[in-house]
C-alpha cells in the first residue's frame, strides 16, 4: 500500500473541510449596511495590502529562484515556487473568510455568546485546516513524484520565505496602525478604542488580520512543512525501510484528521477559553489514539516511537497552559504589570521586561525534557517525531489563532456601528478571551519552531556529511570557527528584532502625523459630523511596512550564506544552533510580555485599579505600546528566521560539503 497518496487525500480532506465552513460562514446573511460597510473597508484594506505584499515577495522570490535553478536543480527551484505559492494561497483564504466573518459575529452577538463563538471558530478553522491541509498536499505530492524528501526541501523554503516577510510587513503594519491608534486616539484625545471619529481605525482592524491571520497562518504552514521534510531527511539517514520516511506524513494526517473531529467539542458558553480549549484537547485524544494505532497495530513499529509522539503533544499543551498563566487577566503576572502601572509607565515598563523574562524559564525547561526523552527513546529521528506530532495539531492551533481577529474586529465593527451594550458585551466578552489565545498560540509557535529548527540542523549535519567525501564533521566547542558561528548566530535574531522594532517606530510615526493632520485639518470628526480618510491611513502604513520589511528579510536570507561561503560549513553549522538558542528565549519574551502587557492593561479597562481614564490607565497603555510591536512583530517573525537560515544551510549543502563553497 503507497501510504504517500493516502496522506494527498488527507491533505484534500483537510482543505475541502475548510471551505465547508467557509461557506457556513458566510451563509449568514447581514443586512445592516452600515456594519457591512466598516467590514467592507476592512476586508478591502487587508487584500489591498495582501496584494502588494505577495508582489513584492514575488520579485525576490524570481531571484532566488533563478539561484537555485542555476546553482542546485531544477527540481528545488519547482518545489521552492511550489511552496511560496501554497503558503501564499493558505494566507489569501484565510485573510478573505477572516475579514468577512468579523462581521457576521458582531451581527450574531445578539443572538448569545455560545452562537457568536461557534461562528468565531469556524471562521478561524477556516484558515487552519487549510494550511494544514495545503501543507501536507505539498509535502506528500512532491515526495510522490520524487521519492527523495532532500528535492523537497525546496517547498519549505518556499514557505519559509512567505512566513518571513508575512510576519515581517504584517507584523510591522498592524502594530503601526495600533500603535498609532492608541497615542493619537486614547492617550492624546481621550476617545475610547474602536472608536469611528480615529483616522487609523480602519488601519487598525485591518492590522489585525494581516499580523493574526495571515502571518500566523503562514507561520505555522512552513513550520510544518520543514518539520516533516527535516523528519523525512532523518528517516532516510537511518538506512531502513520507506516507513521511517513517510512516517512523519502519516502522523500529519492523523493529525489533520483528529483536529477536524476535536472541532466538533467546540461548543459552549459558560467559560469561552475552556470551551475552545475542549476542542485542543479533544483533537490531541483523538491524534493520540490514532498515532498508537498506525504505529504499533497496523505498521508494526516500534513502541518508542509512538511514545515520542506523546512526548510531542503534551509539549503542546504545557506550552499552551504556561503561556495562559504568564498573560491571563486573571493570574499573578498580568496582575503584577497592572498594579505596577499605578507606580507610572515607567514602572509597568520595568515589571512588564521582569515578566518576559521570566516567562522564558518553563517552557525552556518543557522543550530541554521533550529532547531528553524523545532522544532516550529514539534518538535524532524521536526528536523529528515529537517535533512533527506537535505540529500535527496545526490545524485546530490556528483555528484558534484566527478566532481573536475575527473576534477583534467583531468588538470594533460594534462599537463603530453604535450596537447596544448587550451586544457589545458580548463580543468583549469573545475578544478578551482572543488575546490569550493569540499569546498561547505564538508560544506553541515558538517552541515547535524551535524542535522544528533543531531536526533541520541535524538534517543539515546528514547532508553535509553525504556531499563531503567520507570526511567525518564534527561541531566541537573547542573549533575556533565554531564558537564563532555560534556568536554570529546568536546576534542575528537580536539585529534582526532591533529593525523590527525600529520599522514599527517609524511606521506609527507616519501614522501619527496623519491622524494629528486630520483632527487638525478636517472638521467634524471629533463632533462626530464629519467622516475621517480612513483609507489615507491605511494606504501609508501599507507603503510604509512594505518598504521597511525589505531589510530584514535580505538579513535572514545572507547571513547563512555569507557565514557558510566566507567561514566554511562548520561555522555555519556553530551559527544554525547559535541562532536556534537565542532566538527561541529572545520570541518567547518579546511574545509572553508583549501579551502580558497587552491583558494588564484590559485589565485596568475592565473597572480595576481606577478603570479607564486612570492614571494607572494611562500607564498601562504606553507599556501596551511598547508590548504590541514585541508581541505582534519582532517576537514571531523570529521563527521564520531561524528556519530560513536552517533551510537555506541545507538546500546549499551539497556545495558546502563538497568543499565548493
Amino acid at each position: 500500500m503507497d501510504f504517500t497518496l493516502i496522506t494527498i487525500l488527507i491533505g484534500i480532506v483537510g482543505i475541502i473541510y475548510g471551505l465547508l465552513l467557509a461557506k457556513v460562514v458566510l451563509s449568514y446573511k447581514v443586512t445592516d449596511k452600515k456594519m457591512l460597510k466598516i467590514s467592507n473597508a476592512v476586508y478591502k484594506g487587508a487584500m489591498a495590502f495582501l496584494k502588494r505584499e505577495y508582489t513584492t515577495i514575488a520579485i525576490i522570490a524570481a531571484i532566488l529562484a533563478v539561484v537555485f535553478g542555476i546553482f542546485i536543480n531544477i527540481e528545488t527551484t519547482i518545489t521552492f515556487i511550489a511552496g511560496a505559492v501554497f503558503s501564499a494561497l493558505a494566507g489569501f483564504i484565510g485573510m478573505s473568510i477572516s475579514t468577512r466573518a468579523n462581521v457576521r459575529v458582531a451581527s450574531i452577538a445578539k443572538e448569545g455568546v455560545s452562537k457568536a463563538l461557534r461562528l468565531s471558530f469556524q471562521g478561524g478553522a477556516v484558515t487552519g485546516m487549510t494550511v494544514a491541509g495545503l501543507a501536507l498536499l505539498g509535502v506528500s505530492g512532491f515526495y510522490y513524484f520524487y521519492r527523495d524528501p532532500a528535492l523537497t526541501i525546496g517547498f519549505g523554503f518556499g514557505g519559509c520565505l512567505i512566513s518571513l516577510f508575512a510576519r515581517i510587513g504584517g507584523g510591522i503594519y498592524t502594530k503601526a496602525a495600533d500603535v498609532g491608534a492608541d497615542l493619537i486616539g486614547k492617550v492624546e484625545q481621550g476617545i475610547p478604542e474602536d472608536d469611528p471619529r480615529n483616522p487609523a481605525v480602519i488601519a487598525d482592524n485591518v492590522g489585525d488580520n494581516v499580523g493574526d491571520c495571515a502571518g500566523m497562518g503562514a507561520d505555522l504552514f512552513e513550520t510544518y512543512a520543514v518539520t516533516a521534510i527535516g523528519a523525512m531527511l532523518l528517516g532516510v539517514a537511518l538506512g531502513r525501510n520507506d516507513l521511517y520516511v513517510i512516517y512523519p506524513l502519516i502522523l500529519g494526517a492523523i493529525g489533520i484528521i483528529g483536529s477536524i473531529l476535536g472541532s466538533f467539542f467546540v461548543r459552549g458558553k459558560d467559560n469561552i477559553m475552556k470551551t475552545l480549549y475542549k476542542g485542543v484537547i479533544a483533537s490531541a485524544i483523538f491524534s493520540l489514539i490514532g498515532f498508537y494505532f498506525v504505529t504499533v497495530t497496523y505498521l508494526k513499529l516500534d513502541i518508542a516511537l509512538f511514545f515520542t509522539t506523546v512526548v510531542g503533544i503534551v509539549i503542546a499543551l504545557l506550552m499552551f497552559f504556561i503561556t495562559e498563566y504568564y498573560t491571563a487577566k486573571s493570574y499573578r503576572p498580568v496582575r503584577s504589570i497592572a498594579h505596577a502601572s499605578q507606580s507610572g509607565a515607567a514602572v509597568n515598563i520595568i515589571t512588564g521586561l521582569a515578566v518576559g523574562m521570566e516567562s522564558t524559564l518553563l517552557p525552556a525547561l518543557v522543550i530541554c525534557a521533550g529532547i531528553l526523552i524523545s532522544h532516550s527513546l529514539a534518538g535524532l529521528y524521536g526528536i523529528a517525531i515529537a517535533a512533527m506530532s506537535m505540529i500535527s495539531l496545526t490545524a485546530i492551533v490556528v483555528a484558534l489563532d484566527s478566532y481573536g481577529p475575527i473576534t477583534d474586529n467583531a468588538g470594533g465593527i460594534a462599537e463603530m456601528a453604535h450596537l447596544p451594550d448587550n451586544i457589545r458585551k458580548t463580543t468583549d466578552a469573545l475578544d478578551s478571551v482572543g488575546n490569550t489565545t493569540k499569546a498561547v498560540t505564538k508560544a506553541f509557535a515558538i517552541g515547535s519552531a524551535a524542535l522544528a529548527s533543531l531536526t533541520l540542523f541535524a538534517a543539515y549535519v546528514d547532508e553535509i556529511a553525504r556531499f563531503s567525501l567520507g570526511k567525518e564533521i564534527i561541531f566541537s566547542l573547542s573549533d575556533e570557527r565554531v564558537i564563532v558561528g555560534l556568536f554570529l548566530g546568536a546576534l542575528i535574531p537580536f539585529l534582526f528584532s532591533s529593525l523590527c522594532m525600529k520599522a514599527v517606530g517609524k511606521a506609527a510615526f507616519s501614522i501619527v502625523e496623519e491622524v494629528r493632520r486630520q483632527f487638525k485639518e478636517i472638521k467634524g470628526i471629533m463632533e462626530g459630523k464629519t467622516e475621517p480618510d480612513y483609507a489615507r491611513c491605511v494606504d501609508i502604513v501599507t507603503k510604509a511596512s512594505l518598504k521597511e520589511l525589505i531589510i530584514p528579510g535580505i538579513i535572514a536570507v545572507l547571513s547563512p550564506l555569507l557565514v557558510g561561503f566566507i567561514l566554511g560549513k562548520i561555522a555555519l553549522g556553530g551559527m544554525l544552533i547559535g541562532s536556534i538558542l537565542s532566538g527561541f528565549l529572545l520570541a518567547l519574551m518579546l511574545a509572553t510580555g508583549g501579551g502580558a502587557w497587552d491583558n494588564a492593561k484590559k485589565y485596568i479597562e475592565d473597572g480595576n485599579l481606577g478603570g479607564k481614564g486612570s492614571p494607572a490607565h494611562a500607564a498601562a497603555v504606553v507599556g501596551d505600546t511598547v508590548g504590541d510591536p514585541s508581541k505582534d512583530t519582532a517576537g514571531p517573525a523570529i521563527n521564520p528566521l531561524i528556519k530560513v537560515m536552517n533551510t537555506l544551510a541545507i538546500i546549499f549543502a551539497a556545495l558546502f560539503g563538497s568543499g565548493i563553497i
